[in-house]
């Protein structure tokens, strides 16, 4: 019989370490070796106790803060995408002199944006959910990634010289 604590998934696997996630939804999954004793992921457990407290606690904050909108809700904030991420796009291309090959809106959960390699960006509607500073933020850190195909020193720079108050609007995406 596992010792796993109730509400932890364990999964093994041939990996070497083990880790522990928080998913979005507050569940919490440890990772762990084939072979790997129980106590052992007893103990890691236990040493990472406040930071999987803490994690869950802060899932449990955003679900609550931006819960599941239902049919109707979903519909009205794909349509706002529609009608407002574009125009961001290209008022903010025209100052960078930037241009992506497409804009898409999408339904993706773990991310707001997005940039291919062939420079076309897509946007989640759940980005509606924000404040217009917050998309604006997100617009112009994906067409910063046109340019800058990472997170470098350059990509911040180029982002900072559009939204000197970037470091504020990105935090509204956090709360």
């Amino acid at each position: 019989m596992s010792r796993i604590p109730e509400g932890y998934l364990l999964k093994r696997s041939k990996r070497k370490t083990l880790a522990v996630e928080v998913t979005r939804a507050g569940e919490v999954i440890v990772r762990a070796p084939l072979r790997m004793p129980e106590r052992e992921i007893l103990r890691f457990l236990s040493a990472q106790r406040e930071w999987i407290d803490a994690h869950v606690a802060l899932q449990k904050q955003r679900e609550a803060a931006h819960p599941a909108p239902d049919a109707a809700e979903e519909a009205r904030l794909k349509a706002l995408a529609k009608e407002a991420i574009p125009p961001r796009v290209a008022y903010y291309g025209s100052i960078m002199g930037l241009a992506p090959t497409s804009v898409k809106i999408t339904s993706a959960k773990t991310r707001f944006g997005s940039c291919s390699a062939k420079n076309g960006l897509c946007f989640s509607w759940r980005l509606m959910q924000y404040p217009m500073e917050a998309v604006d933020y997100v617009v112009v850190h994906e067409l910063a990634h046109i340019v800058h195909k990472n997170h470098g020193k350059a990509f911040y720079a180029l982002i900072g010289s559009v939204l000197p108050d970037y470091p504020e609007r990105r935090k509204l995406l956090k709360e």
